[in-house]
């Protein structure tokens, strides 16, 4: 694309996995992309041809106003041709012993703040009949044992994401679900981090419980870091979901997000239970 028919992206969560490859596949495409990443260290990371990397905390209303404003005055007056909500976080734990604000912490980087984007970024969508590419999770479909609160932001995400394309059929503006399978990123690292942080606020009770159900969180995200799909993979089929003229409402990326997502629809509820609880050899 030349400068004159090159348009925007906007990318969240662009300092690493999903987002970083994202935001170097769009450009390798000839978009401009808008890379949000929260530390000044990130930007000087992932800054290059086609990649302007922008300061955006999606909890701060005033960098979604400053991206807002970037986006709407544009020096070369490229219009926005897409918003790539991918910035997360992981609280992985038993529901019993997750502290609350740990819950609300992921309810606001998982669902106030994908919503905050959107909203900051729909005029200058419907303006350039745009699209809305929302990045969910297998945990959007199933809460396996132990990823309840992550799968809580997950699920409610699905169910916005599916309002607001019935919301916005009459303007134009499309909306699109991802929904990757297990993918080897930093988010895996950082889960069980987080995960070994909390194990340590347990009560003797709580132990005796959740021991081994810690354990098994903890290898069934080492597995998905070591050898999960590439985030390349999933930056294709992203950048499918934006290049294509008339593009699917959902997209599934590996084996497993369009397997288990078949299964949940069929199965019984406690043979489900069974299959999950096997597969995390907690039976």
């Amino acid at each position: 694309m030349s400068s004159k028919s090159q348009e925007l992206v906007v990318v969240t969560g662009a300092s690493s996995g999903i987002g970083r490859a994202t935001a170097k596949r769009l450009a390798a495409d000839g978009f401009h992309v808008l890379a949000g990443v929260r530390r000044q260290e990130d930007a000087s990371e992932i800054n290059g041809k086609n990649i302007e990397a922008v300061i955006v905390d999606i909890t701060n209303v005033d960098t979604l106003k400053a991206l807002a404003e970037r986006v709407e005055h544009d020096r070369l007056g490229r219009p926005l041709r897409a918003v790539v909500n991918n910035a997360g976080i992981a609280v992985n734990a038993p529901i019993e012993m997750v502290p609350l604000d740990e819950l609300r912490h992921q309810i606001e980087v998982g669902v106030i703040g994908q919503v905050a984007v959107i909203q900051a970024l729909t005029p200058a969508l419907l303006t350039s009949g745009g699209r809305v590419v929302n990045i969910g999770s297998l945990g959007g479909k199933v809460s396996m044992p132990g990823f309840g609160i992550y799968s809580a932001a997950k699920f409610a995400m699905e169910a916005i994401n599916d309002s607001l394309r019935r919301e916005m059929v009459p303007f134009g503006l499309k909306v699109i679900m991802i929904t990757p399978g297990g993918v080897s990123t930093g988010m895996s690292e950082k889960g069980i981090t987080t995960m070994e942080r909390l194990a340590r606020l347990m009560t003797p009770d709580q132990h005796r419980r959740h021991d081994r159900l810690f354990a098994a969180v903890k290898a069934q995200a080492e597995t998905w870091a070591r050898s999960g799909a590439r985030p390349e993979k999933a930056a294709a089929v992203i950048s499918r979901a934006i290049r294509e003229r008339r593009p699917s409402t959902r997209y599934m990326v590996g084996r497993d997000s369009a397997l288990l997502t078949r299964l949940v629809r069929f199965l019984p509820d406690r043979l489900l239970d069974r299959m999950l609880r096997s597969h995390m050899k907690l039976q």
